[in-house]
C-alpha cells in the first residue's frame, strides 16, 4: 500500500508487491572503484551495470558527482546539507515519496545513499536486502528500459547531529575511550597484513566487524540480525556511542546501518576514514 511506513530494510518480495506505486522511487547506487589505465584507481558510477539490466522502474543515483562534492579533496565528501537535499530532490525524492536503494555489491553503496538521506532528516528510505543479485536470482524481472523521469521533489534539509564525524572527533574518542570504534574493512586491513591505504594497521582501540561479512556471500542478503547483534557485541558495541570507519566512508555505512537496525541510537560514521587519518599522519596500531 502506498505511503505505508517502511522498514529501513525491505525484501525483494516486498518490493515486487509495491512495484508501480506512484510514490515509489527506486535507485541503483552502484559505483566502480577499479584500476585506471594510467595507474591508480578510477571511481565512476556503474552505469554499465545498470544498462545491462536493472530493476524495472529504477533510475541511478550518482554517488560520485551528484550526491558527493566532486571538488572535495577526499572522495565521496557530502556537499552542504541544502545542496545535498537539492540533489536528492532533483532525482524526484521529496515529501510524500518512498525510496528504495539497491546496488550490485554487498549493499555498501545503497547504505551510503541511505545514510546521506538520514543525515538530512529524510527517513522514508530503505535498502533492498540482497540488492540486484537476489532480485534477479529469485526470478523477478530485469529491465533495460530507460529510467523513469520524475518531477523534482520538495525536500528541505533537516540536518541530524553526529551522523558524521571527522578526525578530531575520532581522536577525542581514542583519547578518552568515550566511543566504541569499529573498523568495517577486512581482517587483513585490520591486523596490518594489507596496507592497501598506504600504511598498515587500524585506528588505536578499534575492533573489526567487516562490512563484507555482514551479508551472505551467495544471496548478498544480510545475515540474521541475532547473529549480527552477537558479532557487534563481541566488538564492544554496547549502549554508548559508536564510530564506524573504513577506507573512505562507504563500507562503514553498512556497519552503521545494521547498528541502527539493532537499535543503537548513537552511531557516527567517520566520513574521511583511513584516507583522511593516514593523510594526517595520525597513529595506527597493528
Amino acid at each position: 500500500m502506498a505511503n505505508e511506513p517502511m522498514s529501513p530494510l525491505v525484501s525483494t518480495s516486498w518490493l515486487a508487491e509495491q512495484m508501480g506505486a506512484g510514490d515509489l522511487r527506486i535507485f541503483d547506487t552502484t559505483v566502480h572503484i577499479r584500476p585506471a589505465p594510467e595507474g591508480g584507481v578510477e571511481i565512476v558510477t556503474a552505469s554499465d551495470i545498470w544498462d545491462e539490466g536493472h530493476i524495472p522502474g529504477s533510475g541511478r543515483l550518482d554517488l560520485v558527482t551528484e550526491i558527493s562534492d566532486p571538488d572535495a579533496e577526499l572522495w565521496f565528501t557530502p556537499p552542504a546539507p541544502d545542496e545535498l537535499a537539492a540533489a536528492f530532490a532533483a532525482a524526484g525524492i521529496g515529501e510524500g515519496t518512498r525510496v528504495v536503494l539497491y546496488d550490485s555489491r554487498f549493499s555498501m553503496w545503497a547504505t551510503r545513499a541511505w545514510w546521506l538521506l538520514r543525515s538530512i532528516g529524510f527517513d522514508n528510505a530503505a535498502v533492498l536486502d540482497g540488492g540486484l543479485k537476489s532480485w534477479a536470482a529469485e526470478g523477478n524481472p530485469v529491465s533495460t528500459d530507460a529510467a523513469p523521469v520524475h518531477a523534482a521533489g520538495q525536500l528541505v534539509a533537516k540536518p541530524r547531529p553526529r551522523i558524521f564525524t571527522d578526525s578530531d572527533g575520532v581522536q577525542a574518542a581514542v583519547d578518552d575511550h568515550s566511543s566504541c570504534i569499529i573498523n568495517s574493512l577486512s581482517p587483513e586491513n585490520h591486523d596490518g597484513t594489507d596496507a592497501g591505504y598506504g600504511k598498515p594497521g587500524h585506528i588505536p582501540g578499534a575492533a573489526n566487524v567487516p562490512a563484507a561479512g555482514l551479508v551472505d556471500p551467495v544471496t548478498q542478503r544480510y545475515r540474521p540480525l541475532d547473529e549480527l547483534r552477537a558479532e557487534f557485541e563481541r566488538a564492544g558495541a554496547g549502549s554508548g556511542p559508536i564510530i564506524t570507519y573504513c577506507g573512505g566512508g562507504i563500507a562503514a555505512t553498512s556497519d552503521a546501518f545494521i547498528l541502527h537496525l539493532l537499535g543503537h541510537e548513537d552511531v557516527t560514521v567517520y566520513d574521511g576514514s583511513l584516507r583522511d587519518w593516514i593523510d594526517k599522519d595520525l597513529p595506527l596500531e597493528v
